[in-house]
């Protein structure tokens, strides 16, 4: 009889213990530090390359130019991309106009892996890319507004060239500069 109260008190204790245990609880505040890289990055893809026959009309060909940018900044402040190059030119002396090339229009997508903030871009098109021996000045032909493009992004502007009817047959070059700077 004395083993059972001995039991019995015993369970008792038990269950007392795991009472207050359970009533017992505490909060934890989880902090979650994230910095950004400080810095935008633009990079392209394979070299652009168009073709055309002469028939003694004007004519207009188009290419694309696919740019990886990136918004690591984790800032919101915006981007902007510019873009000039240098008059397409055969080596020959042969050159098409400095206002031969234009950006017709810019697609942007994220990309695959990644979570972004599409850019809302606010420039109108047709934007002529300035060309002259040396580079000129750069024109902005796209934008990101504030709290927008943050993250990784394929944007592929498609860009027109025009080679007028009486243009000399031959193998036109032009180098193109494309930037990324901060800001709208």
């Amino acid at each position: 009889m004395v083993r059972q109260r001995l039991i019995i008190l015993a369970v008792l204790a038990l269950a007392a213990l795991g009472l207050s245990v359970a009533a017992v609880a505490c909060t934890v505040t989880a902090t979650a530090t994230v910095t950004g890289a400080g810095s935008l990055s633009l990079s392209h893809g394979a070299t652009a390359s168009i073709s055309d026959t002469l028939d003694g009309s004007d004519q207009t060909v188009n290419y694309t130019v696919p740019l990886t940018m990136v918004d690591a900044r984790g800032a919101g402040t915006g981007w902007n991309l510019t873009i000039t190059s240098t008059t397409f030119n055969d080596g020959a002396s042969h050159t098409l106009a400095t206002t031969a090339s234009s950006i017709a229009s810019v697609s942007s997508s994220c990309n695959a892996g990644g979570t972004c903030t599409n850019p809302t871009n606010s420039t109108t098109y047709p934007v002529t890319v300035p060309a002259a021996a040396t580079a000129p000045a750069a024109v902005k032909f796209f934008n990101s507004a504030v709290n927008t493009g943050m993250g990784r992004f394929t944007v592929t502007p498609s860009i027109n060239v025009t080679i007028p009817g009486n243009a000399y047959a031959g193998s036109y070059t032009s180098t193109l500069t494309v930037a990324a700077v901060s800001g709208p």
